[in-house]
């Protein structure tokens, strides 16, 4: 984080508070500048004293906005809008569209693979190894879903096997109606449970047993199905 950016939080009401949990607020010649804009953020960071705005959604820790000299924000919109009113600007916009789409699909078939290798299921159930792996691979690859198998920070055979198993937490088990004490670990230790139950039962299908109607996975599978025909 460059030197000249200083982290803040806000509240419901949006007062602002800095690291040290201290009211704080902005000097009258500065504004708001929103999140969205990269390009603008970029430069006025790049120039200018600001604060960055941030809060916490699960375990990341995400950006509102900036605060900063009304001036700066004014003078990188401005640049930025007649950076991208050029030709050139706009085809390389286009090119890199191409490019992050064709990225994405190679990466959609290359996921779908690691989660079929990760299920492994008797050649009995070929057939729904590939249903349940396209199903998990729709859920957890479109970009900005948060999902694990949008982080590189783990091997992509091991962001396949968590993606099924949160994909089966949420199809095959209670866990969205579940009341779970606000003790910490309580909902992590719950999630192991579940992973646990979630991996006897494709152990089933590995192993080519045979497969009761009242099986779960096989409801959410058909279930699933149905919603998209």
């Amino acid at each position: 984080m460059p030197t000249n950016v200083k982290i803040v939080t806000s509240d419901k009401a949006g007062k602002l508070k800095d690291e040290e949990g201290y009211p704080i607020t902005p000097p009258s010649h500065w504004s708001f500048l929103a999140a969205g804009d990269a390009g603008v953020t970029r430069k006025v960071t790049a120039r200018s004293e600001c604060w960055r705005v941030v809060f916490k959604k699960g375990r990341r820790t995400m950006s509102k906005g900036i605060w900063a000299p009304t001036v700066s924000i004014q003078r990188a919109q401005q640049e930025m809008e007649a950076t991208r009113s050029t030709e050139t600007y706009q085809k390389q916009k286009v090119y890199n569209k191409k490019r992050r789409e064709e990225k994405q699909q190679s990466y959609e078939v290359e996921f779908c693979q690691e989660v079929e290798k990760y299920l492994h299921f008797h050649a009995t159930y070929q057939s729904i190894a590939k249903a349940l792996s396209i199903l998990v691979t729709k859920h957890a690859i479109p970009v900005g879903s948060g999902t694990v198998a949008r982080t590189a920070m783990i091997p992509i055979e091991q962001r396949a096997a968590k993606a099924v198993i949160a994909w089966m937490r949420h199809q095959t088990t209670g866990y969205d109606h579940m009341k779970i004490a606000h003790i910490k670990g309580e909902r992590r230790a719950v999630r192991r449970m579940l992973a646990e139950q979630s991996t006897k039962l494709l152990n089933h299908y590995r192993k080519g047993n045979p497969i009761p109607v009242t099986c779960p996975l096989k409801k959410a599978l058909e279930k699933n199905i149905l919603q998209q025909k």
